[in-house]
């Protein structure tokens, strides 16, 4: 995130812009800077609405962009999008420099992809190291939303896993999770399977030590291609969700109470229930693990 002396740097950018204006002007600007912002490999990444207000009619032009870029320090400025559509695929927006594909590294895991196109969430970032230390040794993983490698990566990065089978339909997040898989150089451990996870059939059927359902704001339709994607003796799902802030444990029955539905004869066990990071309002990103013995 932004650090004060870069936006001391900005302030002092803006100031230089605006020298000899009525100064009424300049502190309506001031008020409209950004104040927070991301920074990492050699970006910026500005709010969705950072100098989208007409204020700044008179005073954006490539060398405003420029000297913003001067004043982060980055050689690149992107202003976050809206994220649109049922693959939720980023509208990121280029606003200086060259190049769209960006890498973020996180505890040794490189992420690489287009940011114009992919999303990221900065929220997930303790269930990602979570999912890179979890000991699963000469364990077969199926990750059946796997995004870019969200979960994928560090497991295969940090973890001991035999393989993990990654599932994805978004023809550009496929894109970079191959990207990313070469770039941390696990490309070997993982097979990715492209297209509809419910068109994949046999190919995930009685096969894996755990399933990894990663798909907000529920994953229900996910349910049955995972229970039968376990070994016949069962495993562990993680299974993501938004459950209400005030009544987490509704959230967690109603997962243990769909896999009833689906495995009646099975012992079901809840390990443990973590909240992730906010959703919206009144709803939290929760994931549950679940053991699952047949």
């Amino acid at each position: 995130m932004s650090a004060p002396n870069h936006a001391d740097r900005l302030l002092e950018t803006l100031e230089r812009r605006v020298k000899g204006t009525k100064i009424g002007i300049f502190e309506k600007l001031q008020l409209d800077l950004p104040k927070r912002w991301e920074r990492f490999d050699n970006v910026a990444l500005l709010p969705i609405h950072s100098f989208t207000s007409e204020l700044w009619d008179g005073i954006i032009s490539d060398t405003w962009w420029a000297e913003v870029a001067e004043a982060l320090e980055v050689e690149r400025l992107f202003r976050k999008g809206e994220i649109k559509g049922e693959r939720r695929e980023s509208t990121a927006e280029l606003l200086y420099g060259e190049g769209v594909d960006v890498e973020r590294i996180e505890h040794g895991v490189r992420f690489v992809y287009r940011i114009t196109e992919c999303m990221f969430s900065q929220g997930n970032i303790n269930e990602r190291a979570r999912m890179g230390s979890t000991d699963v040794e000469g364990e077969q993983i199926l990750d059946l939303y796997a995004g870019i490698g969200y979960y994928t990566l560090p497991l295969l990065v940090s973890s001991k896993t035999a393989e993990v089978t990654a599932t994805e339909w978004n023809p550009n997040a496929i894109r970079d999770l191959h990207k990313g898989l070469h770039r941390n150089g696990v490309e070997n451990r993982c097979t990715v399977l492209e297209g509809d996870n419910r068109n994949h059939g046999e190919r995930l059927q009685g096969r894996f030590n755990r399933v990894i359902l990663g798909l907000l704001p529920q994953p229900w339709e996910g349910l049955q291609i995972a229970v039968e994607a376990l070994h016949p003796r069962g495993g562990i799902l993680h299974v993501h969700g938004i459950a209400p802030v005030n009544n987490p444990d509704s959230w967690e029955t109603e997962v243990i109470d769909r896999l009833k539905m689906l495995v009646p004869n099975a012992e079901i066990q809840c390990i443990e229930r973590i909240r992730v990071k906010s959703y919206a309002p009144h709803w939290d990103h929760c994931v549950l693990d679940v053991r699952i013995e047949t």
